[in-house]
């Protein structure tokens, strides 16, 4: 789905416009993200619609990332067959919303195809955004140079913020899905790079 760029009015149709879109239960969706955002202007959005595989079955999955002046909302929303405490098919909606102050980075990765001819669109995007919510430990044995050592070195690692990656390409969702998050990405840039 398309994003909307900054600029000087709200983008709550918008984004409600881009939620009916997707046909995915749109009211269930719109509640979820109506309630994180408490009345919040809507700078800027993305929506994005996928499906999952789980065994023999598809389920879809979809993420809303909406921009507000002050914050960064994030809605995730699942379906989900009957199970014990829910015997009929359900549906799950995570939000979160994170003060742009607390963002600490914005890793926007571009895959251009056949960059020696120019300029061109961006084949795929993948945006990761990090505020410290979630960190990753990546450890390994550390050694030294002398090959002969048996000496316990400990370990050495590299510890990352992963709290939110988003990737779209163009070949499975469509060239306007890779602008449009490129656009949203830049759109959070703008807001956080001064915080």
């Amino acid at each position: 789905m398309r994003s909307t760029r900054t600029d000087d009015r709200d983008r709550q149709t918008d984004l409600r416009q881009a939620i009916d879109r997707t046909g995915y239960y749109p009211e269930v969706v719109a509640s979820g993200v109506d309630a994180a955002l408490a009345g919040e202007e809507v700078v800027s959005f993305f929506v994005h619609h996928e499906p999952t595989f789980e065994h023999d079955e598809v389920r879809r999955h979809l993420s809303v990332l909406v921009l507000t002046p002050t914050r960064l909302v994030l809605a995730h929303t699942d379906e989900h067959a009957g199970d014990d405490l829910l015997p009929e098919p359900y549906t799950s909606t995570s939000t979160e919303a994170i003060r742009l102050g607390s963002v600490t980075s914005v890793v926007v990765t571009r895959m251009v195809t056949n960059p020696s001819s120019g300029p061109s669109t961006p084949a795929e995007a993948n945006v990761t955004i990090g505020w410290g919510g979630v960190s990753r430990v990546d450890l390994e044995p550390a050694g030294c140079n002398d090959p002969s050592c048996e000496a316990d070195h400990g370990y050495t690692g590299v510890l990352a913020s992963d709290d939110f990656s988003l990737r779209v390409s163009a070949a499975a969702d469509g060239v306007d899905a890779v602008s449009g998050l490129l656009a949203f990405a830049e759109s959070l840039s703008s807001l956080t790079h001064g915080s």
